[in-house]
């Protein structure tokens, strides 16, 4: 069959994608679905209406019978209770069953009715006596349920018409007893009457009030009523509010209270506690509180709250005066009261330690009781919150002053005494803690460590410090701690506010380092190293060796996730969410200051070896990855380095300043400073010509050209070897005590003249300067003889000295303090005031320690403030701008993070080498022979022997001779750059060759010497060469 061309047959696609009876089918559904939620809907609203309708009907036949029975209430005892007598209160009359019926606390009318019952109520009571016989008749037993219903009924209900009219009443709410005429006495009066201990309801009405949230109501209105409390004498007065609050909370929990537990939400201590400055209102409450264990009751519920993680907190009353923070304020005002009491207990302080613990984690750090002070120097921009979304909470100053106050020398008397009075401060030390031991040092480290962050300490620490046990017991507790294992013991303890996982000597360690760093400060050399006191010096050498063990665990081992060790670290949101992290950090950061303060004390009396304060794990990958910016051994390196045995870190200074040279010499081609200096004028050529220099070319090469007394140039041609004699000399000129900038101690050791100024007109300019030149000595690797004090070499490293620091300046003045700080007489009765004389050139001036110091004497009270205020005055602000001038200069060659890893002793061997003699055996090993000698020629055997036995200081001599330098280098000869060379000078050994002396070539560290014959020769013409002072005209 041929095609028609008829395409009816044709197949119908549906460009669509799916077929017509697919798309009939979903839109089906659909409609289907919105059908049957209509219907839903409809039914939902049907239903809803007959509820509201049912409860619409129910309301207003219960306001018709209301009415009803109020009518008859008034029919049968008028409308001013001309009916009514005592047996209106009787389980017969109908009187209390109507008035609690129809009763409306938003009523006016049922207000004033139920004020005038309470009247009635107590004036019957007065008659009687017998208050159950009035509710019960005769026979209470038979009545009680009733009896009980009606009284817990009408309890509740004065409380709800005194909170449902607080506003209109504001003026009454905190009214006295003898305001008996006010309606908020008569009900407040009567709620304390019905709840009186010894009645036998009295449990069942406490807990009906419980039930119905009647703290909630009391703390609206307290905080309605205390606005107008300012305007009335409470001075000595008891406000009928207190004293029913008083009531309601002296049953709960005592015996023989059987209330049910509401929720802790309800409770007292969340309600109640958690009012703004609530002791301030309700004095006479904080009495009850705190007595007759109250407060253990109340403050064990919220402990248990803190270890179960609840939140129980009611809405902030304002953002300034957060609910957790006057919590933890009227607690530990309270607290104080509760801890004086004689039946304290120690579970008390263990459970307020958690609660003020876990409070004190929420708050904003308190640096100063006054919030618009300045900032503490040490928080910088990267201590604030990641991110900056977290904005800072800043508390209420009233607030702050409370917390702050609360925590006086006063509280933390009794606390530590609570917590560790069963404990000895020594015991056998392989006797394990036992679980109350743990428990009290657990709750004592977690509040102080916590209060460390979050509290200013200058009050705290020497409280702590001086006038408790903390120190001793604590270090006997972590010495049998790592003796027997027992650390897991503490991490149980502390589960809720550490991380199972995390050790068990992070808190003890976190508290017992910043109180026992505070005491060093204070303690004299006798207490330390005499009397032993705190800790004897076996003791002292057992905690160097626990802190560097746990300190290489957190820094090296162990490590927190921020790699920043050396900056402080303070308390803030982000912190709060990893609080191990954060400890872990805060005990690298206090264990790093007590080793260093520790290897100080080391340093003045050696009593452990220097050994002891290196890290066993130091190794040479450990080197190698130290030299290495922003790597974890880098920090620990600038965080602690006493960690790094000393000439290792030597080695990495070294290659820094090498790292350095190199750096400014790959851009500067040609020599662009180059000084003619005469000699007889060396510093104030020197002066002239070098401070205008900039800090680049101060790092570049500098050559000199020496001229002698005689105006000629000296010969000679600078390739380092002049520049090092100069500087070697412009530093025995420029540090001499002649020169009036530097005074010598009893030790001849240096530091700055306080009067230099009336020496030097510009004695400031000139200490800039000589900052810059010692800095230019260690940059170029040149050892300088200039030994200084140790108190002066602290402000290099911008440190604070301390008492302890001032017998090497003046030991006369220190030993008078120290017989100031032992006087156990009258120190009043000597006659001293806070001021302080100054003697320099015979001119005496007079200064006052402190404002007012001329009229402020010195008693047994201040004394201690007097002697550390005279020993800053001596060691730190005499010689403040001159330090601050000489910093300066120093800081623009050597970067601080360089002489950081160094303390004052290390500093010193830096600058000048040690101090012992010369190692001519080392110096032997690492020389280098050139034009016909060998180790092994009899001239030189014959050179080594006659510089064996030269003295000490001609030793010197030919050093200085031969390198420009008297001092060798630190870490040996092999570390000479170049390394030292003897070179056969005078090729034939005639007489006329034989009678020259040595020369040399200091650039080159090389030692022209013809070959003498004989020792006796050798040993003239080198000790005349040595001894010429002829500048180089003998190179």
């Amino acid at each position: 069959m041929f095609f028609s061309g008829d395409s009816s047959n044709r197949k119908r696609v549906d460009l669509g994608g799916r077929s017509t009876k697919e798309r009939d089918r979903q839109k089906l559904l659909e409609q289907t679905r919105l059908e049957r939620n209509r219907r839903l809907w409809l039914r939902q609203q049907n239903s809803s209406a007959t509820k509201i309708q049912k409860c619409f009907r129910g309301r207003k036949v219960a306001r018709l019978e209301y009415s009803k029975v109020r009518e008859q209430f008034y029919g049968t005892y008028g409308e001013h209770f001309q009916n009514a007598d005592k047996s209106c209160f009787g389980p017969d009359s109908d009187f209390l069953r109507q008035l609690l019926f129809f009763f409306d606390a938003r009523s006016v009318g049922d207000f004033t009715v139920l004020v005038e019952t309470c009247r009635l109520l107590q004036k019957f009571v007065r008659d009687t006596g017998d208050i159950v016989s009035l509710f019960a008749g005769m026979d209470y037993s038979s009545k009680q349920a009733l009896v009980n219903y009606r009284v817990k009924k009408l309890t509740y209900m004065c409380i709800k018409a005194v909170h449902q009219n607080r506003n209109q009443m504001k003026d009454q709410l905190f009214a006295s007893p003898k305001e008996s005429t006010v309606s908020t006495t008569l009900l407040l009066e009567t709620v304390v009457l019905l709840t009186n201990h010894k009645l036998p309801w009295v449990c069942r009405t406490v807990n009906y009030l419980l039930e119905r949230k009647a703290f909630t109501l009391f703390r609206e209105i307290i905080l309605t009523g205390r606005a107008s409390i300012e305007n009335h004498d409470s001075v000595g007065r008891v406000s009928s509010l207190e004293r029913t609050l008083a009531v309601v909370i002296s049953h709960i929990g005592q015996e023989p209270c059987n209330c049910s537990n509401v929720g802790a939400h309800w409770s007292f201590s969340s309600q109640i506690l958690t009012i703004p400055f609530l002791w301030r209102l309700l004095p006479h409450l904080k009495e009850v509180f705190s007595a007759r264990g109250l407060s253990q009751h109340y403050i064990h519920q919220m402990a248990l709250c803190v270890h179960n993680h609840a939140d129980v907190l009611p809405n902030d009353t304002s953002v300034e005066l957060p609910s957790y923070a006057c919590l933890l304020g009227n607690i530990l005002e309270s607290s104080g009261v509760a801890l004086s009491q004689p039946d304290h207990s120690f579970e008390l302080a263990v459970d307020l330690a958690a609660v003020a613990t876990f409070l004190l984690e929420s708050l904003p750090s308190i640096k100063s009781l006054n919030r618009r002070s300045k900032e503490d120097s040490m928080v910088g921009e990267d201590d604030m919150t990641e991110g900056g979304d977290a904005m800072e909470i800043c508390l209420n100053n009233d607030l702050e002053r409370q917390i702050c106050e609360a925590i006086d020398s006063r509280f933390l008397l009794q606390f530590t005494n609570v917590l560790f009075g069963g404990i000895s401060a020594v015991s056998d030390p392989h006797k394990a803690p036992d679980d109350k031991e743990i428990s009290a040092v657990g709750a004592a480290c977690a509040f102080l460590h916590v209060t460390f962050n979050t509290l200013p300490l200058e009050r705290i620490m020497t409280i702590l410090a001086y006038r408790t046990e903390l120190v001793p017991v604590l270090w006997n507790f972590m010495k049998r701690c790592n003796e027997n294992q027992k650390w897991s013991s503490l991490s149980e303890q502390l589960a809720y506010l550490l991380s199972g996982d995390a050790p068990g000597w992070l808190l003890p360690l976190a508290v017992f380092c910043p109180v026992y760093k505070h005491m060093l400060t204070i303690v004299d050399n006798e207490e330390f190293y005499e009397q032993e006191k705190p800790l004897s010096l076996k003791d002292i050498r057992s905690l160097i060796i626990i802190l560097r063990q746990a300190l290489w665990q957190l820094l090296w081992v162990n490590p927190t996730a921020s790699s920043n060790f050396s900056k402080s670290v303070t308390s803030t949101p982000a912190n709060k969410k990893h609080p191990v992290e954060f400890i872990q950090q805060r005990v690298g950061i206090v264990a790093s200051e007590l080793l260093s303060q520790l290897q100080d004390w080391n340093n003045r009396r050696e009593f452990t070896p220097p050994s002891d304060f290196h890290a066993d794990g130091v190794n040479d990958f450990f080197i190698s990855q130290a030299v290495i910016e922003n790597t974890r051994a880098h920090d620990i390196l600038k965080q602690a380095p006493f960690l790094v045995p000393f000439t290792s870190r030597v080695k990495i200074f070294t290659s820094q300043l090498t790292a350095a040279r190199q750096r400014h010499e790959s851009h500067s081609v040609f020599t662009r400073n180059r000084f003619r200096i005469r000699r007889d004028r060396i510093l104030e050529d020197a002066y002239n010509q070098m401070s205008a220099l900039s800090e680049e070319d101060l790092r570049g090469p500098i050559r000199v050209t020496f001229v002698n007394e005689f105006g000629v140039e000296e010969a000679g041609i600078d390739g380092g070897g002049i520049f090092k004699d100069f500087m070697e000399n412009i530093t025995r000129a420029a540090f001499d005590v002649q020169y009036g900038l530097f005074k010598e101690t009893s030790d001849h050791l240096l530091y700055p003249n306080p009067g230099s100024g009336m020496i030097h007109d510009q004695h400031l300019q000139f200490f800039h300067f000589l900052g810059i030149l010692l800095a230019k000595a260690l940059f170029e690797g040149i050892l300088v003889d200039i030994p200084f004090a140790t108190f002066f070499l602290s402000k290099l490293k911008q440190k604070y000295n301390y008492l302890n620091d001032l017998p090497s300046l003046d030991p006369e003045l220190y030993r008078h303090l120290i017989f100031l700080k032992h006087f156990k007489g009258v120190i009043s009765e000597l006659e001293l005031y806070f001021v302080i004389v100054n003697n320099e050139y015979g001119e005496q001036t007079e200064e006052e320690l402190l404002p007012g110091g001329k009229n402020l004497r010195v008693t047994n009270e201040n004394v201690i403030t007097f002697i550390h205020l005279v020993a800053n005055h001596r060691l730190n602000y005499q010689i403040r701008q001159q330090s601050s001038h000489f910093l300066r200069g120093f800081q623009q060659l050597v970067q601080k993070d360089w002489i950081d890893m160094f303390n004052e002793h290390e500093l010193q061997l830096l600058i000048s080498g040690s101090l012992d003699s010369l190692d001519i055996d080392d110096l032997r090993r690492n020389t280098n022979y050139v034009g016909g000698y060998h180790s092994e020629h009899y001239v030189v055997d014959m050179f080594w022997e006659v510089l064996k036995s030269f003295s000490l200081e001609n030793q010197k001599k030919f050093l200085k001779f031969v390198t420009g330098c008297s001092r060798g280098p630190l870490l040996g000869f092999k570390y000479l750059e170049p390394l030292f060379c003897i070179q056969r000078a005078a090729g034939s050994a005639t007489d006329e060759a034989l009678d020259r002396l040595p020369t040399a070539a200091t650039c080159m560290n090389l030692l022209k010497l013809p070959p003498y014959r004989s020792k006796e020769q050798l040993e003239t013409k080198l000790m005349y060469a040595i001894s010429s002072e002829a500048g180089f005209d003998l190179s």
